[in-house]
């Protein structure tokens, strides 16, 4: 196995112990005092300010950030090692609503209890969080606004 192999390996791996521990119950609070959750969707955003496309691809590209290339592959030419253990995100503008994209941004479990994917921009239920991470969300309300944004995009 090459170095590059492994690290996605050992970095996907990790994913899949932080997505053990989340019983993904309850989402966390937004910048608007709660989150409207309407069967298998959010649908009021997180913020007053419309999610960027272009700050979106970034998050989605960057693998100290987002790390969605690590599990998902995406129509970002530019980087040659993308993931296959999760759907491709090519697409997902037309397969999701913005409201259901955010939601899985959020936290996924609340749509598919087996997925591996991390609660990005929730808290509650968590378990074996290191000290210097505990009670912090992996985005925050602007960057999943952004990410929604850039899979809007994609038709």
């Amino acid at each position: 196995m090459t170095p590059t192999r492994r690290s996605r390996w050992v970095a996907a791996a990790w994913l899949f112990a932080a997505a053990a521990n989340m019983n993904g119950v309850a989402l966390g609070a937004d910048a608007n005092g709660g989150v409207r959750e309407v069967r298998d969707g959010i649908t009021t955003p997180l913020t007053a300010v419309p999610g960027d496309a272009i700050r979106g691809r970034a998050i989605v590209a960057n693998r100290q950030l987002g790390l969605c290339l690590l599990c998902h592959t995406a129509p970002i030419a530019e980087d040659k090692f993308q993931g296959d253990l999760a759907p491709s995100i090519a697409g997902a503008g037309s397969r999701w609503s913005a409201a259901q994209l955010r939601l899985r941004i959020i936290n996924s479990r609340r749509v598919n209890s087996d997925s591996i994917m991390p609660a990005y921009h929730h808290t509650d239920g968590l378990t074996r969080v290191g000290r210097a991470w505990a009670g912090k969300t992996i985005l925050d309300a602007q960057q999943v606004e952004d990410v929604v944004a850039y899979l809007l995009t994609l038709k």
